[in-house]
């Protein structure tokens, strides 16, 4: 046992093993990167452990202080809502130990830093007979029911186009939120780009990403004339595992960091490298004062506008 902190690690959950194997993996590779904390892992749906089982087993250890951090990208219901009920229900049951819960991963320039390397990976292998110029970039996320968590997607977009050169960005989404991949592909070959790279902002394969590549080998079939790059997900990306520490460093040192850190004086965003510690002098200083997604999983919610009933709070397609 040891006195820092106990880190829960919380994952959305799957019907799909190669999703819960790829979040374990991720698991094991934190427990590496913090070796004074006692580290347990678990789902909220579909998996098993679940949640409640990894707080017990670091309660058994011990533990007098849990830190809960949601393995998710963005914050829709489930970072809203779902796991703030769980971990206040165990934190009643037992007061002696105190919890924090961490945030969402969310927009950083370290998942952006392991994007680029996904989509530049691709491109690396697809070859350079295309330029950047000529290349629409798909960026594809999950696709929720909250807005704020789907903006987000096109915010890592206009970032990614804007750091990498492309000549046009479009979003897409797997499921619940429009347009869905096939309908955003349909559009984006009509803007005539030689190539199209379909980049799924996600964290780990499973039904939706499969889903993806689907649509993307489909719309490849529909138009030979255009050449179309699958990038991967970004699974554990070395940059993607350094945002789940900072995540607990966050928690532990009770920072609320706002949009500052993608400030481009602040960090090393893609594409402004040479901003990077400039001095931040306002522009207009001269003008100041002068006037005025395994087994048994189903499709859900590829259609938009459809909501699902029967799931509580959770509108989902969340299978992956």
């Amino acid at each position: 046992m040891t006195d820092k902190p106990a880190v829960m690690i919380c994952g959305h959950g799957s019907r799909d093993d190669a999703a819960i194997e790829e979040f374990n993996s991720l698991a094991v590779h934190l427990r590496k990167r913090l070796p004074d904390h006692d580290v347990e892992s678990g789902f909220l749906e579909f998996a098993k452990p679940i949640i409640r089982t990894g707080l017990d087993k670091l309660k058994e250890r011990g533990a007098r202080k849990i830190v809960c951090l949601p393995g998710m990208l963005f914050a829709a219901g489930h970072v809203k809502n779902d796991l703030p009920s769980e971990i206040n229900n165990f934190g009643a049951e037992n007061p002696d130990i105190e919890m924090v819960f961490g945030r969402e991963l969310a927009i950083d320039s370290k998942l952006l830093g392991a994007a680029r390397d996904r989509v530049e990976e691709a491109l690396n292998e697809a070859g350079d007979h295309i330029e950047r110029k000529d290349t629409l970039l798909m960026v594809v996320g999950r696709g929720t029911n909250d807005s704020d968590a789907n903006s987000n997607v096109s915010k890592v977009a206009r970032m990614l186009w804007e750091g990498m050169g492309f000549g046009w960005a479009e979003v897409s989404f797997s499921g619940v939120a429009y347009p869905l991949v096939n309908e955003g592909l349909e559009r984006a070959m009509k803007l005539g780009y030689k190539r199209i790279v379909v980049f799924p902002y996600f964290m780990f394969t499973g039904i939706l990403v499969r889903r993806i590549y689907t649509w993307a080998d489909e719309a490849a079939e529909a138009n030979p004339d255009v050449e179309i790059v699958k990038a991967s997900y970004l699974n554990d990306h070395e940059q993607l595992i350094d945002c789940f520490v900072d995540r607990l460093d966050e928690a532990l040192e009770g920072t609320n960091n706002m949009n500052c850190l993608l400030c481009k004086y602040r960090e090393q965003i893609i594409g402004y490298e040479h901003d990077h510690g400039a001095a931040q002098v306002g522009h207009h200083h001269h003008v100041v004062g002068a006037g005025t997604d395994g087994h048994g999983a189903a499709d859900h919610g590829v259609h938009h506008g459809h909501h699902h009933h029967g799931h509580g709070h959770h509108h989902h397609d969340h299978d992956d």
